[in-house]
């Protein structure tokens, strides 16, 4: 039905309708509704489409557009009739539009639900996913303006038009009558076509940040002639680090004789290179950049890293400078990182990029790294490369991008590109703010499922030149939600290169069984604390005494590796002193030929000033996992023990292999096989399932969770952590990763029941928010709602005298609880608020009387009088809608305590039955539901059943955007709901459904 909104709007331009979009190839578009005012436009467009395109359209020749047709191609309602088009440099490369017809395909206006679309594409840029794009956004535009179908003729030899209607996944039906097919189809959002949507999203946005980091030609925009400045440091950068394609310098103040620099041809603007540029580096000062950028659009460059400062960071001028750039830059189909950037950097052999301020090239290896960060960016990369101090050893890096204000580019479009990178094992990740949390947590749990993502968020504000959405959640729910959606998440960039190199180095391993061996009962001692604070389940450690030579570490770690008991290994090392003193690089040898022997296991070394040993241990190799299998079985107990005795063996290790030089990183030395995830078997950083035998094959069009086929497997390196509590540290996350990669496999169902009333509760929810736009519902509303989901709350009758607290417990029947319901005493029981277990009349009044004396009169207390409830363990049950990361459900334990401690659980809505499990036991006072010190046991199946009954709740209704279950009480059998409130509003806006769009400026 026509709303009077509709009836206002009919002739307004709906600016809300304009979107820059990423195209398959990876340039941008800008989509925007057609106006009177782009006449000369259409009649333009239309000159440059092929007369076969123009055949396919209107069913017939149709060589030029009439005055009448441009009028009505033109003049729009913004309701019943809708245009929108596609634009690059300011110019139409395609349309689409609808007009709602009734009965008899006749024009009509609301209640009508059904319009006819059609669409025209510049044959120039035609197979680069424009009328896909244009589909998704004049679907939502129909679906805003009330239409729920969409028909379409087309011509059966217009294959190309046909298959972007069947390929968008809506539920549609084809007819074929005249000579020409019809296609219905409604547009409610599905499964397929959400999930069509997000693959042709994820492909382009890789291909956008591939086209940035795998250029054939750039070009420094700010190069001086003579040395030092930005513009000759990264032009330096680029020819040391043996950049392959084309490199030019660019100054519009070179002189007209200056033909080099440096050895690079030097031109005075982009537009007098001859040939393409691929990437432009902008190192000029902000107030000259929008020239260079015009300059850049109009020579066909693909991208920009823009490292100029003064923008957002500097204040509301360089926020509105920033918006300009990013306007400026999309409506030439270019993407840009930064501004205010570090650079960006790609070691592969066949393109040697270090487009960044980093004076030397990471050594070529498996880790991606994201900072937005410069400062940041350069401390991690400096760990990463250097050998000597901090966390050792040579683990090299794929990608490197520094992001700076991140305008454009972001975290979600590298994530984008990582996830189906080759050339990447491991994703490590420095933000200090998340634009888009809810497709951040969507685009980590599809990474996480294929190669390991590590995470530091800072903690605190976000940084001035950073665009982020509103979120009410803390900053320890966020961090939960992250972990749920499997990243890893670390707390220091100590941390993340401590992850890092473990995930990179080794398997994943199969359990928390941690065997411990080294020269040093100390140390051995101090690392099996550690394992057991970060719990891990290690056994005694051993003791090969300060005598040890390579053979003993060699025999004892290979027989740790042998045990099927054992998931993964610890080795601590301290200097020897004196004649057959062990040597470093034998020792490493010796280690690295051991673990060479099982696959399966990974392995850490805790060293004590024993530099040369770290470096010899990463000498050789490459940094991918191998595959293994997983051991069974468990062990040991919480109890210190003693150092074990070192076992007599009379087998010697083999003679020590020569050391490899370190390995090539062309394509063909990076891949691995792929190793199942399952239960049975050990999890490999970068491998997806995969079934024994079944053919590999890439990723298919409606999929998010296929990876492509692994590389092969290379040499094994060991990384050597200068603490214990570090390398245990690393460990305990690889282990609670990998159990995570286990379990997602399988992540449950979302289960139905009988007797939840959908329908009756959105009937419900539809009439009360017809009262307001937020209200908190009511007792007798609230019971009424939570009771249409089968969440029984107990009554609760106002007690504003004595006798009517006697009334009510004659109609609730004896025993009854008597509660204060003041805000101040509210679910604090622990102030003396609530008498329990009253029995007779005579102790309700005496109770009644005793609240009255100690908190004030009546109507301060607001006291009630509740039914008891059966004896159990009190826990409280929230959900919220956060307009930035969606729904979230919550639980703990109710009382101060576990307030004060921040003892609560989060979930993402919809939670399956798996979720509502792990829900429930992630809490540190969990073992209070599970008989903790002889205690009864409580009913956590009803529990978990409650807790799913609570999330489809929110998921089926989003008008429901907070509900408060507090106290819970959690009996021997069954739950009692004690306490509950409800607030409704109209739901916040959700992009994630809606058509694929950039962040707007």
């Amino acid at each position: 039905m026509q709303t009077p909104a509709d009836r206002q709007d009919r002739h307004v331009y709906p600016s809300h309708w304009e979107a820059d979009i990423v195209l398959r190839d990876g340039g941008t578009a800008r989509v925007r509704p057609i106006t009177v005012d782009d006449a000369d436009r259409l009649v333009s467009f239309y000159e440059q489409v092929s007369d076969e395109s123009k055949y396919y359209r209107f069913f017939a020749p149709y060589p030029r557009l009439s005055a009448k047709d441009v009028h009505r191609f033109t003049h729009h309602d913004f309701v019943d009739r809708v245009g929108l088009a596609a634009t690059i440099g300011g110019e139409f490369v395609a349309t689409v539009r609808y007009d709602r017809i009734g009965p008899g395909g006749l024009p009509a206006s609301a209640p009508a639900d059904e319009a006819e679309v059609a669409f025209l594409v510049q044959d120039a840029h035609q197979g680069r996913g424009v009328a896909s794009a244009l589909l998704e956004h004049i679907a939502a535009v129909a679906r805003e303006r009330g239409i729920r179908r969409f028909a379409a003729e087309v011509l059966p030899a217009n294959n190309k038009m046909i298959k972007v209607f069947t390929d968008a996944g809506y539920t549609q039906q084809r007819s074929f009558e005249d000579g020409v097919v019809r296609l219905e189809f409604d547009l409610e959002p599905t499964d397929r076509s959400v999930a069509v949507q997000r693959a042709r999203e994820q492909r382009a946005e890789a291909r956008s940040v591939r086209r940035l980091l795998t250029p054939g030609s750039v070009a420094v925009i700010g190069v001086g002639r003579a040395p030092g400045g930005v513009g000759r440091s990264v032009l330096g950068n680029l020819r040391d680090a043996g950049f392959t394609g084309r490199l030019y310098a660019v100054n519009q103040a070179y002189p007209d004789d200056l033909k080099e620099v440096d050895g690079v041809p030097a031109h005075r603007s982009v537009r007098d290179i001859d040939g393409p540029v691929d990437l432009a580096v902008v190192a000029v000062p902000a107030e000259q950049v929008p020239g260079v950028v015009t300059d850049c659009g109009e020579h066909g460059v693909q991208g920009l890293v823009v490292l100029a400062a003064g923008y957002a960071e500097s204040g509301p001028d360089g926020r509105e400078r920033q918006r300009e750039l990013v306007r400026h830059a999309r409506m030439y189909g270019m993407r840009i990182i930064g501004p205010n950037a570090f650079g960006v950097i790609n070691t592969a052999a066949g393109v040697r990029l270090n487009a960044s301020l980093a004076p030397e090239m990471p050594r070529p290896g498996r880790i991606g790294l994201f900072a937005q960060s410069g400062a940041i960016g350069i401390a991690l990369l400096s760990r990463l490369h250097r050998r000597g101090g901090g966390v050792t050893g040579t683990t090299g890096v794929s990608t490197f991008v520094s992001s700076g204000n991140r305008a454009d580019v972001s975290g979600n479009d590298v994530l984008q590109y990582w996830y189906d990178d080759t050339e990447t094992d491991v994703v490590l990740m420095y933000l200090e703010s998340i634009g888009n949390p809810r497709k951040f947590t969507r685009l980590s749990r599809r990474t996480a499922a294929a190669k390991p993502l590590v995470v530091v968020q800072s903690a605190g504000s976000a940084p001035q030149g950073h665009a982020v959405r509103a979120t009410r959640l803390p900053h320890a729910t966020v961090s939960a939600l992250l972990r749920q959606a499997g990243v890893i998440r670390v707390d220091t960039i100590t941390e993340l290169v401590d992850a890092g190199l473990l995930l990179a180095r080794q398997p994943l391993p199969a359990g928390p069984r941690v065997a411990i061996l080294g020269n040093s009962e100390s140390l051995g001692l101090l690392t099996y604390d550690r394992c057991l604070a970060e719990g891990l389940r290690p056994a005694p450690p051993l003791d090969l005494t300060t005598t040890a030579t390579p053979a003993d570490f060699h025999r004892a770690l290979s027989r740790a590796l042998a045990d099927d008991t054992c998931d993964a290994v610890v080795v601590t090392a301290i200097p020897t002193i004196g004649e057959g003193a062990v040597g470093d690089a034998e020792l490493a040898e010796a280690l690295r030929s051991a673990a060479e022997g099982a696959h399966g296991k990974p392995v850490l070394v805790v060293h004590v000033e024993l530099g040369g040993l770290a470096e010899a241990l990463s000498a050789a190799g490459r940094t991918a996992p191998q595959p293994h299998v997983m051991a069974p079985g468990a062990f040991g107990g919480p109890q210190r023990p003693r150092a074990a005795t070192p076992q007599p063996a009379a087998d010697t290790p083999p003679a020590a292999p020569t050391v490899q030089p370190p390995a090539s990183p062309s394509a063909g030395s990076a891949g691995r096989p792929p190793a199942s995830p399952s239960a049975g078997s050990a999890v490999r950083p970068g491998a997806a399932p995969a079934v024994p035998g079944a053919a590999r094959t890439p990723p298919a069009a409606v999929t998010e969770d296929v990876r492509p086929p692994a590389a092969q497997p290379g040499s094994r390196l060991i990384p050597a952590y200068p603490a214990a509590e570090r390398a245990v540290r690393a460990l305990a996350e690889a282990v609670k990763y990998a159990q995570w990669r286990r379990e997602s496999v399988d992540p449950g169902k979302v289960p139905e029941y009988d007797d939840i009333d959908e329908k009756g509760a959105a009937e419900l929810i539809g009439t009360l928010l017809e009262r307001g736009e937020g209200l908190t519902l009511g007792t007798g509303e609230t019971c009424a709602l939570l009771g249409r989901y089968g969440i029984p709350v107990h009554q609760s009758l106002p007690s504003p005298t004595p006798e009517a607290a006697v009334s009510a417990a004659a109609d609730l029947g004896y025993p009854v609880a008597l509660k204060a319901t003041a805000p101040h005493l509210r679910h604090r029981a622990d102030l003396g608020g609530v008498r329990l277990d009253l029995a007779d009349e005579g102790q309700l009044r005496r109770a009644y009387a005793e609240l009255t004396e100690l908190f004030g009169p009546p109507g301060e207390l607001r006291p009630v009088v509740q039914r008891m409830a059966p004896r159990g363990v009190d826990t409280v049950v929230r959900a919220v809608i956060d307009p930035a990361a969606g729904a979230v459900l919550s639980f703990g334990l109710a009382g101060a305590a576990s307030q004060l401690l921040g003892d609560t659980a989060h979930r993402l809505v919809p939670v399956t039955d798996r979720d509502a499990t792990s829900l429930v036991r992630s809490i540190r006072t969990a073992p209070l539901l599970f008989g903790w010190r002889g205690s009864t046991p409580v009913d956590t199946p009803a529990l978990e059943e409650l807790l799913l009954r609570v999330s489809r709740l929110v998921d089926d209704h989003p008008e429901v955007v907070a509900v408060t279950l507090e106290p819970v009480v959690v009996a021997r059998h069954g739950v009692s709901v004690l306490g509950a409130t409800v607030r409704l509003a109209p739901p916040p806006a959700r992009d994630d459904l809606g058509p694929r769009t950039l962040p707007a400026y």
